[in-house]
């Protein structure tokens, strides 16, 4: 064999440090949404796969001069290391965000971190060791699985239905993972405006999963990226704001200012916030100060709650475009959620039909969704996808509904008259991009 074809073979087909890796590096694998970005990104298709939020609606030239004075005043600042808690003026200020949920918090306990993906990551670093379970909604979002993965938790999944995760099911789950002797170490939910599902756990149950948790001294992690997207009235109390100390809240400006200044959070009670303090200076040492200060400096001068009432306008024309399209489009047999906030809706195809299966042939109509077992531990989902309505343009929505409805009346036939689909099971993907869940 020439060198030529040593290089490739290594380079393509063996991993020449396979039998190298930590045993944890076999539960790293690429998204489902990755694996779209290729073809989801071409100007042709509608994408309903990524939940990028529409950073154009931002004031884009106040942020620029915003940015250009932080250089210029505070350069030697901005551009240095920075305290591995965050910089202490920003924790102030998060406060205050989290006061429109009812979260009465000190800014001793806030832990600045990169993007609130991070803060998930220092959390199940903390608490995780291999075998651990963690209890998530089913479906959960596709980076909190991949983080759980890489940790070698094992997920279980509760049910949920229209009003959110079910109770009733998170006690019988407890129970009889007790009973079996398997270690629990915390319960990952996202409450408001679920990613992928889009549904909100409402008052009556955030108060009886709280006390389920409490009686099996069970520490809840509540990420909550879409609190301040509501569409009607005001925000949703919190968890945290019920239960200081047990409760890890995780915060983001990705959703209401912007994803690249990569700016996020977790409020955890004192001793957990030690952990993750120390965990943080061994993963980065420091955040970012540059993009610290640049929040810091958008909360402080410019009006931030008017510009997400900005968001929520606009997200809310776009989930009517989509809701609206639905009904009208969608063949028998397809029911989906209706979002009060937030980016996606969640969709239950025909029986028999598989969302992987008809992905090929709704790219190759020109739109593109991501299928449901992607949001999934144990392959589940196979008749649901998500669709986000976050980004596309009213009538684009309207455009890809209308693609994606009859990719899926030609499935419905073909499963008619031949019992199954035909379209191939995969999807070339030129190279990675990034996670867009």
């Amino acid at each position: 064999m020439d060198h030529g074809q040593t290089a490739a073979t290594q380079g393509s087909r063996i991993d020449a440090y396979v039998d190298r890796y930590a045993a944890r590096a076999t539960g790293m694998v690429a998204s489902e949404i990755r694996a779209l970005f290729a073809v989801a990104s071409r100007p042709e298709v509608v994408s309903l796969a990524g939940g990028m939020p529409y950073v154009t609606a931002l004031p884009l030239d106040v942020v620029g001069e915003l940015v250009a004075d932080l250089v210029a005043r505070r350069g030697p600042v901005a551009l240095q290391y920075g305290s591995g808690q965050g910089d202490p003026h920003l924790r102030e200020q998060i406060c205050e965000v989290m006061r429109l949920e009812g979260i009465d918090a000190g800014s001793d306990d806030v832990v600045v971190t990169v993007g609130s993906q991070q803060a998930l990551d220092l959390i199940t670093r903390i608490f995780i060791d291999p075998g651990d379970v963690v209890l998530a909604e089913g479906p959960s979002y596709v980076g909190a699985l991949g983080t759980f993965a890489a940790y070698q938790a094992s997920v279980v999944h509760i049910a949920m239905d229209d009003q959110g995760l079910v109770p009733a099911d998170l006690a019988e789950t407890i129970a009889r993972l007790e009973r079996a002797g398997r270690r629990l170490k915390f319960l990952y939910t996202i409450p408001s405006f679920q990613n992928p599902a889009g549904v909100t756990l409402n008052l009556a149950r955030r108060r009886e999963v709280l006390e389920i948790c409490q009686r099996a001294g069970l520490l809840v992690v509540e990420d909550n990226p879409y609190g301040l997207l509501g569409f009607d009235g005001e925000p949703m109390r919190a968890l945290r704001a019920d239960d200081p100390e047990g409760v890890v809240y995780l915060g983001s400006f990705s959703k209401t200012l912007a994803p690249g200044f990569r700016v996020g959070w977790a409020l955890a009670p004192h001793a957990v916030r030690d952990k993750l303090v120390l965990a943080m200076e061994s993963a980065v040492l420091s955040h970012s100060s540059f993009s610290q200060l640049a929040v810091g400096q958008y909360l402080a001068t410019q009006p931030w709650r008017e510009q997400i009432k900005t968001f929520r306008e606009l997200y809310r024309e776009r989930r009517d475009a989509m809701l609206t399209s639905l009904e009208a489009l969608m063949p028998p047999g397809c029911t989906w959620t209706r979002p009060a906030g937030g980016f996606f809706v969640w969709m239950t195809l025909p029986e028999g039909l598989d969302s992987k299966a008809i992905l090929p042939r709704a790219v190759a109509e020109r739109v593109a969704f991501v299928p449901g077992t992607g949001f999934y531990a144990d392959a589940q989902g196979a008749g649901n996808m998500r669709l986000s309505y976050c980004y596309p343009q009213p009538d684009r929505i309207r455009e890809g509904v209308r693609r994606l409805s009859g990719v899926i009346e030609q499935e419905i036939r073909l499963r008619d008259t031949f019992g199954t689909g035909s379209a191939p099971d995969h999807i070339g993907v030129d190279t990675p991009g990034p996670d867009l869940a």
